[in-house]
């Protein structure tokens, strides 16, 4: 029996690992798809996109697709957000995702999933829901997977093949974040160093 062809939406090559294995394990065959406006700056997009085009290609096999990418609507629909982390992944996953979803149609995939199911540092119940909405609007099915346990694996092979990892999630705002959790961790990590002196 043929594989039943899925849009995968991508949103980086590490988190792309253990979804298209699960997913060809359960009889589809992924067509990654990247669209990212998010990412910043324009060079960490790129070497994002490097990452996952060469671990596609040699390791995965798989077909990638680059979608749209707009920035001047992220800019618009997303940024205006801010530091409201709730709001702005919600709008982010709807730009990304109604893109994908564009792409499915186009190429004629019935099926849409993301690897934004794999970080448990995303919104995973408001991604889901976004996911399911934009399918149904476009007359798709949504394939929405807890991909979340499958995290520490992904970390795992990405680091043995040597691939990139970021440490923020794409937009200027995650990377804000993520530092500031980063010197919180760091600070806790001397306190209790301290505490132990």
């Amino acid at each position: 029996m043929d594989a039943v062809p899925i849009l995968l939406h991508a949103c980086c090559g590490p988190c792309s690992i253990e979804p298209v294995k699960l997913l060809r394990d359960e009889g589809f065959e992924p067509v990654v798809c990247w669209s990212n406006p998010n990412i910043q700056p324009v060079a960490e997009h790129d070497h994002r996109l490097r990452t996952l085009e060469s671990w596609a290609r040699d390791v995965a096999h798989a077909e990638v697709v680059v979608a749209g990418d707009d920035r001047d609507a992220w800019e618009r629909l997303v940024a205006p957000h801010g530091f409201d982390r709730e709001a702005r992944c919600r709008a982010c996953y709807a730009l990304r995702l109604s893109e994908a979803c564009r792409v499915a149609r186009e190429r004629g995939i019935d099926h849409v999933s993301t690897t934004l199911a794999v970080s448990p540092y995303q919104l995973f119940d408001a991604c889901g829901r976004v996911l399911d909405g934009l399918c149904r609007a476009n007359g798709l099915v949504p394939v929405w997977r807890d991909f979340r346990p499958l995290y520490p694996e992904a970390t795992r092979v990405s680091r043995e093949l040597g691939m990139y990892r970021q440490n923020y999630c794409g937009c200027r705002f995650s990377a804000a974040e993520a530092a500031v959790e980063r010197h919180a961790a760091r600070d806790a990590r001397k306190a209790a160093r301290r505490e132990l002196a």
